[in-house]
């Protein structure tokens, strides 16, 4: 699906204009093509390879989906690949976003997502003298602004863990904070895939051999890898966190089962006591005396629930009841 297609000249929108007319412009100083795709179709994507010249390659990348954070380089195109990752019912929902970039033009293709870029366009197109510099001005406005939307998530899984951390030593809550321990686990993971890979290739931006769309704009890559820096190592604290926490939830829990087995081993010696008795006067042998005295009923009652009140009080003592 089309999204729009917009020529701008020496930093400044001449308006759209219909993908068959786009190449035209190409090939002219000062000018720039920004065409965006939405869940295009084959047909699509081959018509754009045709009409602006891409790499077969690329254009097919374009269409695969699930694809990791890379950039591949074709002579002085840029195929780069982001992962876009939004909230979603208490998950994490992930689309893509693949960008072609060259000379004269800039192809942002968008899959399995509904976020918009139109406030991207409308920044750039507020920084004319930047814009004319080219693609490699709009790429670096893209990247900043999935960069900019991982910030929220790192912030609500923050808050999670927070959250967690306050009920970790609730009594009886043991096995409910293990289930959001692993499921906050898998959404960092999922940030830290999407963060990870984009450091990699974005580092190659600026410094050393860069590409041509990309000379006149290293710094603003550097700041991108700064920022990517930033989210990569919260991530490493959130991680390390949830570790521990999961350790601490795993010793609590042995915990809990070690004072029910003292609990339960306390009750059953009491009652062995009350069985131990019984079982010595249940025997029936002829000569035991105290079986025919009066008073030997109540006293074998009151030796039993006398030991059994001497061995709780010892327990409770000990800590065990």
């Amino acid at each position: 699906m089309l999204v729009n297609c917009v020529a701008y000249r020496d930093g400044v929108r001449m308006g759209n204009v219909p993908v068959a007319e786009a190449a035209r412009y190409l090939n002219q100083p000062g000018h720039l093509v920004w065409l965006g795709l939405r869940d295009p179709t084959p047909d699509d994507l081959e018509e754009v390879r045709r009409r602006f010249d891409l790499h077969p390659l690329a254009a097919q990348d374009a269409g695969r989906d699930h694809q990791r954070p890379k950039l591949d380089e074709y002579e002085e195109d840029l195929f780069v690949v982001m992962q876009l990752v939004q909230a979603a019912d208490g998950a994490l929902a992930q689309g893509q976003l693949a960008i072609l970039a060259g000379p004269g033009y800039l192809i942002s293709v968008r899959r399995g997502s509904q976020q918009s870029f139109e406030n991207v366009r409308e920044r750039c197109e507020h920084e004319p003298r930047l814009l004319s510099l080219g693609s490699g001005y709009v790429l670096y406005a893209l990247l900043d602004e999935v960069v900019d939307r991982y910030v929220p998530i790192l912030d609500r899984l923050q808050a999670e863990l927070e959250s967690i951390e306050e009920h970790i030593f609730v009594p009886g809550a043991a096995r409910s904070n293990l289930q959001r321990l692993y499921a906050l686990k898998r959404k960092a993971l999922v940030l830290e895939h999407a963060v990870g890979s984009m450091l990699q290739f974005a580092a190659k931006l600026y410094g050393g051999r860069v590409p041509r769309v990309c000379q006149d704009l290293q710094p603003y890559f550097r700041d991108i890898v700064d920022h990517l820096a930033r989210i990569e190592a919260a991530l490493n604290t959130i991680r390390e966190t949830i570790a521990t926490a999961i350790t601490v939830n795993l010793s609590l829990v042995t915990i809990e089962e070690s004072e029910v087995t003292k609990r339960l081993a306390a009750w059953a010696a009491i009652f062995a006591v009350a069985t131990a008795f019984a079982g010595i006067w249940g025997m029936n042998f002829e000569h035991m005396p105290e079986l025919k005295l009066t008073w030997g009923y109540p006293a074998a009652l009151l030796l039993i629930v006398c030991s059994a009140a001497y061995m709780w009080w010892r327990f409770r003592r000990a800590g065990w009841l």
